[in-house]
């Protein structure tokens, strides 16, 4: 079992800047609330939901946060939501990096400009994306270049699933497929319990998604993990060997979730709300909850976040237009 503390340090995110005390807001806030654009109950909505709890009694607010889910259009409605907010730090959005790095190559009219609309606050958690199978695929299939070799061999069966078009699980399937000159078929859905479903009941051969949602059927023997997008292995499957153990470098990915304000909010405000964050995200409470939904416990600075977002943003672009998708296509 991992400790507390190698979630903590193995994200190598919580610097001493992260810590360092900042000034504190003339009067804490009465109230925050947390804007989420994915359905209730999942991973995301889970670690919004237990950093807020963790926001009452500090210097930023005096009582716990609120999340108001604003699902729909992957993610974008609760930013749209959060770009006409108050500049005062009394709203706040939790996303994945995608809606920020990610849509802008994709959407042509995107109602929000992730750059200028938003300050980045800080970041919560670490999601590490897996490729897994299901009994569609022999049990002779053990790594990602055995499934390769069976999709060539199997073109009719060869697909996977991700949890929506767009996503950045949909890339890494795309771009494994399109960088070994493989044909895999993609098939989108809502989320992905309904496409980890199909996995498991042999009506889809593969999926791609933040590997959490695959660990209960992967411990079970329903369906087998391959691979994981991280940096390093999963403290969770550390038995799975990463994408770039197995020659894939080209596929690690370490997606994160991560806090944004509106512009113009006051650089002491978001100092506030980062200082809560962090502080939160170290409590153990909230370490246990993530973790059981395959989350790390990330932090960090707000800037560390904005050129994350910045770094991703520009790693993304040219992958996006390598494998041909738009909104419209």
């Amino acid at each position: 079992m991992q400790t507390r503390r190698h979630f903590v340090q193995g994200a190598a995110a919580l610097s001493a800047a992260a810590l360092a005390p900042f000034p504190a807001l003339a009067a804490a806030l009465e109230q925050v609330k947390i804007l989420y654009g994915f359905p209730a109950g999942s991973a995301g909505d889970i670690c919004a939901r237990r950093v807020g709890d963790r926001l009452g009694g500090t210097a930023y607010a005096k009582n716990n946060g609120i999340v108001e889910t604003k699902t729909g259009a992957g993610g974008r409605i609760a930013l749209e939501v959060l770009k006409t907010s108050p500049a005062d730090g009394s709203v706040l959005a939790m996303s994945p990096f995608s809606c920020a790095s990610l849509y802008p190559h994709i959407y042509k009219k995107l109602s929000y400009d992730p750059f200028a609309d938003f300050v980045t606050v800080g970041t919560a958690s670490m999601i590490h994306h897996g490729l897994a199978v299901g009994p569609m695929v022999p049990a002779s299939v053990k790594t990602v270049q055995d499934f390769l070799a069976w999709a060539k061999a199997n073109p009719k069966d060869a697909s996977y699933g991700s949890p929506a078009a767009g996503s950045t699980p949909h890339f890494i399937g795309a771009l494994l497929g399109l960088n070994n000159h493989v044909e895999l078929k993609h098939v989108p859905y809502r989320g992905s319990v309904p496409g980890v479903t199909d996995v498991v009941g042999g009506q889809l051969a593969a999926m791609v998604t933040p590997h959490g949602d695959f660990i209960p059927n992967h411990k079970a023997g329903k369906l087998r993990i391959l691979a994981t997008s991280g940096k390093q292995r999963s403290p969770f499957v550390p038995e799975v060997p990463t994408f770039a153990e197995q020659g894939f470098a080209d596929l690690t990915v370490e997606e994160w979730f991560g806090f944004y304000a509106p512009a113009k909010t006051p650089a002491s405000t978001v100092a506030a709300a980062n200082a809560a964050i962090n502080a939160a995200i170290q409590d153990k409470s909230v370490i246990d909850s993530l973790t059981v939904v395959g989350l790390i416990p990330y932090g960090g600075t707000a800037d560390d976040m904005a050129y994350s977002q910045k770094r991703e943003f520009e790693r993304w672009g040219p992958l996006i237009k390598k494998v041909g998708f738009t909104a419209e296509s």
